[in-house]
């Protein structure tokens, strides 16, 4: 379901931005515009849509519009022109009250910086949202510590902001933008203040957290490794204008221009492509066959193993061509011989997952989902031409 959907959404900074509209339409760009009429477009003519439990990841150098952009969901910052709408209601034609009640139960947002009062302990900080909006002490308390413990942070609700390191810090602060239990969180930077290590950590939290809320999340940041990282669908921004949107994937594979490609080219795919990317079609034998079949097949296929399934691709074990030469010496069955033991991962393991896997093994890694039934088979080969940055989903699966 669409929640967010905007059309040709923009924003002018300047005396006259409506006069820069036209502009736009006759494709000048914005150095040509600040140029000619000392007007600033901070976003272009965005469209875009986003569906209810997406992390919809806004990426982009400084001064791209990335922040600009999300402030404009919330009409923090006033729309130029455009159409804005949430769940099909049109935002920009919103009344002063419509738009505080839009504010305080649909869209709860989270800043770059804590902006947590010192004076102030981590529940009272937690709960300030809920105060301002007239929310009795005890029902404001109670929606408070539901959302400390959503964080992780109970036990801590007397601590002054003093008393916590910085990654404690965000997570009140994404506390206070959860308190009100909105329907979309935007996060504007949210992590870009962090070490590097409590940042990872953060993510993780994020996308933890998510798995619970079943949120609509609106992520705004200028690391491509954080966007890839998180991001169901990525928006990537250049002079405020919407490049590309896609999957962390598509974005990476099939990027739009060449300042896309420039973007991501350093990127390593291994830890964002999944085995799902590299697999390739398992050679297989019903565990019903014989060892003699078990050969002719290798033979006639030119492989030298198969998977071991049933007829619902169950996964059993793997036979060699030893091992059928083997039961057929010893008047053995497949499943006498076959090799149980062998490497597995789920179709979403990133690739970075297998080398150990796989320098522990001789054994292909095979890909099975969560009933046990194969999907596919990774070889060394397709990992190697992740780590090197060429495409792994020619001829994968």
């Amino acid at each position: 379901m669409t929640i967010i959907e905007a059309k040709r959404l923009t924003k002018v900074f300047g005396n006259d931005p409506k006069k820069a509209i036209p502009l736009l339409d006759k494709g000048w760009s914005k150095e040509k515009i600040l140029k000619e009429t000392k007007m600033t477009v901070g976003v272009n003519q965005a469209d875009f849509t986003i569906e209810a439990g997406q992390i919809f990841v806004i990426m982009g150098l400084s001064g791209s519009g990335k922040s600009t952009l999300v402030r404009l969901l919330n009409r923090l910052i006033e729309p130029t022109a455009g159409q804005l709408l949430f769940q099909g209601k049109d935002v920009m034609r919103m009344t002063s009250e419509e738009l505080r009640q839009f504010r305080r139960k649909n869209v709860g947002m989270v800043f770059q910086k804590f902006a947590l009062f010192p004076h102030r302990t981590v529940i009272q900080n937690i709960e300030y949202g809920l105060e301002i909006q007239g929310i009795e002490k005890k029902k404001r308390r109670e929606m408070a510590m539901q959302s400390l413990e959503l964080v992780g942070l109970k036990g801590w609700e007397n601590s002054y902001p003093d008393q916590l390191s910085g990654g404690m810090q965000q997570r009140v602060g994404l506390a206070r933008g959860l308190a009100n239990d909105p329907e979309v969180l935007l996060m504007d930077e949210a992590f870009s203040a962090l070490d590097p290590l409590i940042r990872k950590d953060m993510q993780d939290e994020l996308l933890e957290l998510q798995l619970k809320m079943k949120k609509t999340i609106v992520f705004i940041t200028h690391d491509l490794d954080e966007a890839l990282r998180i991001g169901d669908q990525i928006a990537l921004m250049k002079d405020g204008n919407i490049v590309q949107i896609g999957t962390p994937e598509e974005i990476l594979m099939q990027p739009a221009n060449r300042y896309v490609e420039r973007f991501v080219e350093d990127v390593d795919l291994s830890k964002v492509l999944t085995a799902a990317h590299a697999m390739e079609k398992a050679e297989t034998i019903t565990i019903d066959k014989g060892p003699r079949v078990a050969l002719q097949f290798m033979r006639d296929r030119g492989v030298s193993s198969l998977y071991v399934v049933d007829k619902a691709m169950q996964l059993f074990g793997i036979v060699t061509a030893e091992d059928a030469s083997t039961a057929i010496k010893e008047g053995k069955r497949l499943e006498d011989v076959m090799q149980r033991d062998m490497p597995t991962t789920s179709p979403d393991s990133l690739l970075n997952e297998l080398f150990e896997l796989m320098g522990n093994s001789k054994l292909p890694v095979a890909v099975t989902d969560s009933t046990g039934r194969l999907k596919g088979v990774v070889l060394k080969g397709a990992v190697l031409a992740a780590l090197a940055g060429t495409s792994v989903l020619e001829g994968g699966a």
